[in-house]
């Protein structure tokens, strides 16, 4: 049964105070879940979210044989000796993350079919570097109505030397996973550099994985035989995305928010802009207090950019504060030239946006949103909604919230205990 966010707006007003939590990643858990293909033995996985995509996710592992348990916040994964290599297309065009199996499956098991996978519809997101990669590695590729299918030429993979056109995460990701089984040594250059790639990297290492370059854009890995995590869990980093959405809705409507259980390294980015801004915070190791503005907000320019720049997932409620802050502000998306088409919903709630191409807007503010009726369109762009309801005068219904539950875990209760007037509705 579907289901709607209704909230009633706090028109601008400063009211929501106390603490929120972040959860864990769910790109990180998502990672980690394909990897356990590499693995021997049993990988537990703890400060695992509840959120759909990991249970999408957990359905498409099961079809290959892979035995999965689940108690609480801890996961628990099993590789199966021979596994259903070809992807599931109902449960794979569910969810971008499919995409990241495939490298593990291609080096263990000799051979993956797949279909173009799925995901918010955010502009092109091509697997041709996933191609590419694959065929340097000694793959053999075909395709058909429905599917790729891939079948290493010798029933191994070979490390191959490649660069990235693009610092693309999910490629960095699923070759990393990939040239752990390979045979020689395969060397990424360009790759990307996010904190979820770093934490996997490192649990690999630690579990025989042969990884250098961790952190940088050059990572080397020397192929090898499968791990073995002997009891090591992987613990899943607090996300990222949560904490910079949560303390841009409390810089938007707070009087005193504390953004617990995080990393603030991890938003360095979104706080350079606050500064900038005029945004009051302090942080500490694990967590990030949002004051009251003493003063107007300033207009910044945002441009989007792999990390350790600012996030494409935090553009949306980015692009929602820069309609209340004074001036214009430009926001360039570089990544995806489908991620501001959400921008006209904003307009309709008065927002005064102009859209110049599929990657640029300006923003001029401050302006007075006010509620409508509105369908989240993606996972990052549907929380922006959130926020943007949050502090619009009159009330709004978000519908097609499961996109925000693909990321999400249980938000609005979170929110609601920082004060945000916020219920989920069955729809009729």
């Amino acid at each position: 049964m579907n289901e709607t966010f209704h909230v009633e707006g706090l028109g601008g007003e400063h009211v929501l105070q106390g603490d929120i939590p972040v959860h864990g990643a769910k790109n990180d858990t998502l990672k980690i879940m394909a990897a356990s293909l590499l693995f021997e033995d049993l990988v537990a996985v703890t400060n695992v979210p509840d959120v759909t995509d990991v249970a999408a996710l957990a359905e498409l592992l099961a079809d290959m044989g892979v035995h999965a348990t689940r108690t609480g916040r801890n996961l628990s994964l099993a590789a199966p000796t021979s596994a259903n290599t070809t992807l599931d297309t109902t449960r794979a065009k569910r969810l971008r993350a499919s995409v990241t199996l495939t490298g593990p499956t291609l080096a263990r098991y000799g051979a993956v079919s797949f279909p173009h996978p799925g995901g918010c519809v955010i502009g092109a997101r091509p697997i041709d570097l996933f191609i590419e990669a694959f065929k340097k590695m000694g793959a053999d590729c075909t395709t058909d109505d429905h599917h790729y299918h891939f079948v290493a030429r010798d029933g191994q993979l070979h490390g191959a030397d490649m660069f990235l056109d693009i610092a693309s995460v999910g490629v960095t990701e699923t070759v990393m996973m990939a040239a752990v089984l390979a045979t020689g040594t395969t060397i990424i250059r360009n790759a990307a550099m996010e904190p979820e790639i770093q934490n996997l990297a490192h649990y690999l290492a630690a579990c025989g994985a042969r990884i250098t370059g961790i952190g940088t854009p050059l990572l080397v890995i020397e192929g090898g035989s499968l791990l073995t995590a002997r009891g090591k869990a992987y613990a899943v980093l607090p996300d990222r995305i949560e904490t910079g959405s949560f303390a841009i809705l409390a810089a938007l409507a707070g009087r005193g928010v504390r953004i617990t259980h995080c990393d603030p390294q991890h938003v360095a980015a979104l706080l350079s802009f606050f500064s900038k801004a005029g945004v009051s915070y302090h942080t500490d190791a694990d967590s990030i207090t949002v004051q009251a503005p003493t003063a107007p907000y300033r207009s910044v320019n945002i441009r989007t950019h792999e990390y350790p720049g600012f996030s494409t997932d935090l553009q949306a409620p980015m692009t929602v504060f820069l309609t209340q802050a004074e001036g214009e502000g430009m926001v360039f998306e570089t990544l995806f030239e489908g991620r501001l088409r959400y921008t006209d919903d904003l307009v309709r709630m008065g927002a005064d946006i102009t859209m110049f191409d599929p990657h640029r807007v300006m923003v001029r503010g401050p302006r007075t949103l006010t509620g409508r009726n509105l369908a989240a369109p993606d996972l990052r762009a549907g929380l922006a909604y959130v926020i943007a309801a949050t502090i619009a005068a009159k009330d709004s219904d978000i519908h097609t919230i499961e996109h925000i539950d693909r990321g999400y875990e249980r938000v609005e209760e979170r929110f609601r205990a920082l004060g945000v007037p916020i219920t989920r509705t069955q729809e009729k």
